[in-house]
């Protein structure tokens, strides 16, 4: 069975009292600001205006009425919904792969699972899908502990079969048709398939997309063992790679550098946060550092 903690079992209560810990400051840097910035406009109606406070945001001044009025007044809003978040985790044989303490998909697993907390904490709604070759779980955002622990127990699962390749593009455009309403969307991966970009595009229109590609130090640096073999995990397409080359090895960390700006950028373009997240990070500072920039903007 895939862990998301530490298969010690004198360290597993340990480990999951650290992680609803590190969960419940997530939920609080989100309930102050990280949320609800992401849906000011959008999730949340205006409905008024009232006399400038000390220690209201300047942000949410009404210049047009300041301006009638001759002195300072804020814009009021309504929340007219709960939040609702959906998550979309890569299972495939590429993410079980890693060269630091963790593989890709225990640290996204990790970081699934205190977002979900977080969720929980906030009582957002949830939902998620998972994938590898094929879609392996979906189930509709619901609010409650019931749900959150449903989704929490199948991140702890291990499929018997890993199905070759990913459909990314496929759990998009699954999101996409699911989602009623505009959601805040998680999407998990390492990106490291194809046709998934006019699905996230079309994803990011209608919701707020958080896209966290799951990296690893192996993917910009080799390590330095000669003329080596190395096999494709998803493909099993085997190549030989001089480790040792000077010009090798920067062309190796030149073409991880262009594929993580292209990434980027594509992103940023459709409306999408580019969020990048090592096997060597800590999930929760990464998430607590993302959403605390978000609430500065």
């Amino acid at each position: 069975m895939l862990k998301i903690f530490d298969e010690n079992s004198n360290r597993l209560a340990q480990k999951a009292s650290l992680l609803k810990l590190s969960a419940k400051t997530l939920a609080d840097n989100l309930r102050l600001g990280g949320f609800k910035s992401l849906y000011r406009g959008q999730g949340i109606d205006f409905y008024g205006v009232r006399e400038y406070n000390a220690g209201d945001n300047v942000r949410s001044i009404d210049w047009n009425v300041t301006a009638r009025m001759g002195h300072p007044f804020v814009k009021l809003y309504e929340e007219d919904r709960e939040l609702q978040v959906f998550f979309v985790l890569d299972r495939s044989l590429s993410m079980f792969s890693g060269t630091n303490k963790k593989t890709r998909i225990q640290v996204a697993s990790e970081a699934a699972a205190l977002l979900v907390l977080a969720c929980l904490q906030n009582n957002s709604s949830i939902g998620a899908v998972f994938f590898d070759g094929k879609i392996r779980f979906s189930t509709k955002a619901k609010t409650g502990r019931d749900q959150a622990m449903m989704i929490l127990s199948r991140l702890d699962e291990a499929e018997e079969k890993i199905e070759k390749g990913s459909v990314l593009g496929s759990a998009l455009k699954g999101a996409h048709k699911l989602l009623k309403k505009r959601s805040l969307v998680f999407v998990i991966s390492d990106f490291r398939s194809s046709l998934w970009q006019e699905n996230l595009a079309r994803l990011a229109e209608k919701n707020d997309v958080v896209a966290i590609r799951i990296t690893d130090s192996l993917d910009s640096e080799l390590p330095e063992i000669g003329t080596a073999f190395f096999s494709d995990i998803e493909s099993g397409v085997t190549r030989k790679f001089p480790t040792s080359l000077k010009a090798f090895k920067n062309a190796w960390f030149e073409d991880n550098r262009r594929r993580l700006d292209n990434w980027k950028e594509f992103c940023l373009r459709h409306g999408a946060s580019p969020v990048i997240l090592s096997t060597a990070d800590d999930p929760a500072f990464v998430l607590n550092k993302f959403f605390c920039s978000r609430r500065e903007r």
